[in-house]
């Protein structure tokens, strides 16, 4: 027979690992604009308008349903540390590092320059914790590492659609 706890009872868990309030810091941050990204994206899917439309329609929704796995890897990977996240509405809008998106239509060009720089907004936070969350946690480093390597491929992939060959900044290195 099994034993159960009553509600007096005290449940200890002795993890090998834990984290440090500067990890849990550093893994909400990425949260919290993970989050954010899925709504920017959500935003711009439901009101992008003009030329080519249908094909950048269609790139949101990668945006929206990576940041959204994405979120819920980092998000499972605090609760394995013992860190509650926090990605309840309030804190994504008093903590989220991406620039507003518009309330209203928004044409394609605009569109690409505005989610482009969400997504790179959130890239540069992954940048920004990864040596000390590496340093502290390997594993979430992992993490970091595999976002940060879709992002910025959705990035480049969604502003080539404004770009200028051999005139838009930054310039192609070519060997």
């Amino acid at each position: 027979m099994t034993e159960t706890l009553t509600p007096t009872d005290q449940h200890v868990a002795r993890p090998p690992f834990q984290a440090s309030e500067r990890l849990a810091t550093h893994l909400q941050a990425l949260l919290v604009d993970l989050t954010d990204l899925h709504l920017v994206g959500k935003q711009a899917h439901w009101n992008v308008v003009g030329p080519n439309f249908r094909d950048l329609h269609l790139q949101l929704d990668e945006v929206v349903d990576d940041a959204r796995n994405f979120s819920d890897t980092v998000a499972e990977r605090m609760r394995a540390l013992y860190v509650t996240p926090d990605a309840r509405a309030k804190t994504v809008g008093e903590q989220s590092s991406l620039p507003p998106f518009p309330a209203t239509e928004v044409d394609t060009a605009e569109t690409v320059d505005r989610i482009v720089a969400a997504v790179y907004a959130v890239a540069g936070t992954g940048r920004r914790i990864h040596d000390e969350v590496d340093a502290e946690d390997p594993t979430s480093a992992d993490i970091i590492h595999s976002i940060l390597e879709r992002l910025e491929q959705l990035a480049w992939m969604i502003d080539a659609e404004n770009r200028v060959a051999n005139r838009s900044l930054p310039r192609p290195i070519h060997r």
